[in-house]
């Protein structure tokens, strides 16, 4: 099976540098700018110059765009930080992927007496009951940690199993270098991530619509009285950059602040402008810095970048050359592809065709059922500026022969590409036919020579 990753990756790899030389063929696809509307052929532009970004005081930061994954701006994005309550986020999303808002979670002791009065808390009581939809603005507006606790337990049954989950979702949504140990994001040494990887984590966030309709809320939040209390708790969100908050950024749809002692200040913050709707992270970070550099970097990103769309037609066009599918061994086997992202996000002065696509080292190629899934990069110079899975999918007939055509394999890990020859049907048709016609013209030369040969011997007898 290994032997025959390494093969699915060599075909991977000979297809996504077909991919890349279409970006880079003048004329051979076309790039639709989302702002004029327009259509250009690609072309060749001598400079790759990235805009030049603001200087900020996080120690960690990136600045990416929710939609297609390009990454604007970074600084020491792999840097391992701890995340303190931007952890609360991930809590949130495996909540709401898996309950009902309306289902009902009672609160354990070990829920209950897991914060100290110095933690963030909305004193919830043991054997007290919220709906989930309660206890999400309690977790994602006023970060309450016994809240996070509780959640954990309702989702996996404890709080180990919710971690476990955790560590999983995370990795499912691109982080590389993240482990998690609580719901909460109290210190651990153990409980650590990165920008990159949190920003990942928060892109799953924010393209879910629930998360978004709670974390997005400006106002103030009540929970009314409970089974274990009689007064209602009203509160609101701790993101200073909601409207009527000191930081306020008209551009602001919420976000998650964090603090503890080891942590530092850290925050993740979402945006959204016209069309582009971006993820900022700031970890090891002042108080008021973080909001500030937050800010900066929104205003330079809006101001500096665009989206342009490629057509995904075009791009699938090239799998099913003559080159590729064509050949006895694709006629005989299955070989399927699936590549589904088009749309990059470039400076507002760079051209499509210096876009190039490449594997992302950072992902292995997986293979499961005869699914096989390599994670890829679409460059702009040394900066990614959007990103896809391409999948390819077989039988097992393939995986027991050494038939494909693009994978030679003589006994060692150097792959190369085989000899292929292309062999069409109706080639071999016309071919044929052309033949049987040149046999039958000469058949009938012969017998006219014959007839007149004939001819004069009988008039030479008279």
């Amino acid at each position: 099976m290994n032997r025959f990753v390494k093969r699915i990756s060599a075909v991977i790899l000979t297809l996504s540098t077909v991919i890349g030389t279409v970006f880079m063929s003048g004329g051979d696809i076309y790039a639709e700018d989302s702002e004029s509307g327009t259509s250009q052929s690609t072309s060749q532009d001598a400079s790759l110059e990235w805009p030049e970004a603001p200087d900020i005081v996080a120690q960690s930061a990136i600045l990416i765009d929710a939609d297609t994954g390009a990454i604007l701006y970074q600084k020491d994005p792999h840097a391992r930080a701890y995340p303190a309550s931007t952890t609360k986020i991930l809590t949130g999303l495996l909540t709401i992927e898996n309950c009902s808002l309306d289902e009902i979670v009672t609160f354990s002791s070990e829920a209950t007496n897991s914060v100290t009065y110095e933690d963030s808390n909305l004193g919830t009581k043991t054997g007290e009951q919220y709906t989930v939809e309660q206890a999400l603005y309690g977790l994602l507006l006023y970060s309450a940690n016994e809240i996070a606790y509780g959640l954990a337990e309702h989702v996996s049954g404890s709080l180990s199993a919710f971690t476990d989950l955790m560590n999983e979702r995370a990795k499912e949504l691109g982080a590389i270098n993240t482990h998690f140990s609580n719901a909460s994001g109290l210190h651990d040494d153990n409980h650590y991530t990165t920008a990159y990887d949190m920003a990942m984590i928060a892109k799953g966030c924010y393209n879910n619509s629930t998360f978004v309709n709670i974390d997005s809320t400006s106002t103030t939040y009540t929970i009314p009285p409970t089974n274990k209390t009689s007064e209602e708790r009203i509160f609101r969100h701790r993101h200073l950059m909601l409207k009527g908050r000191e930081y306020y950024y008209e551009y602001c749809k919420g976000g998650k602040t964090g603090f503890t002692d080891q942590a530092g200040y850290t925050l993740v913050t979402f945006a959204e402008k016209d069309d582009m709707r971006l993820i900022c992270v700031c970890f090891k970070s002042g108080n008021k810095e973080r909001f500030e550099d937050t800010r900066s970097l929104f205003d330079w990103g809006f101001a500096n970048f665009k989206k342009i769309t490629a057509s995904g037609n075009t791009i699938s066009s090239l799998f099913s050359s003559d080159s590729y599918y064509q050949s006895s061994v694709f006629n005989k086997y299955n070989l399927n592809f699936n590549l589904k992202a088009s749309t990059l996000t470039l400076p507002k002065d760079a051209s499509v065709g210096n876009v190039t696509l490449d594997i992302d080292d950072n992902y292995e190629t997986s293979s499961e059922n005869g699914i096989y899934t390599a994670h890829l990069n679409f460059t702009y110079g040394d900066n990614i500026v959007g990103t896809a899975n391409l999948t390819l999918s077989s039988d097992e007939n393939i995986a027991a022969s050494s038939n494909l055509p693009y994978a030679a394999n003589e006994g060692n890990s150097d792959l190369k590409q085989k000899k292929c020859i292309v062999i069409n049907i109706w080639i071999i048709v016309a071919v044929g036919a052309a033949i049987l016609i040149a046999l039958y013209i000469r058949s009938e030369v012969r017998r006219v020579q014959r007839q007149r040969r004939h001819g004069r011997r009988r008039r030479l007898r008279y």
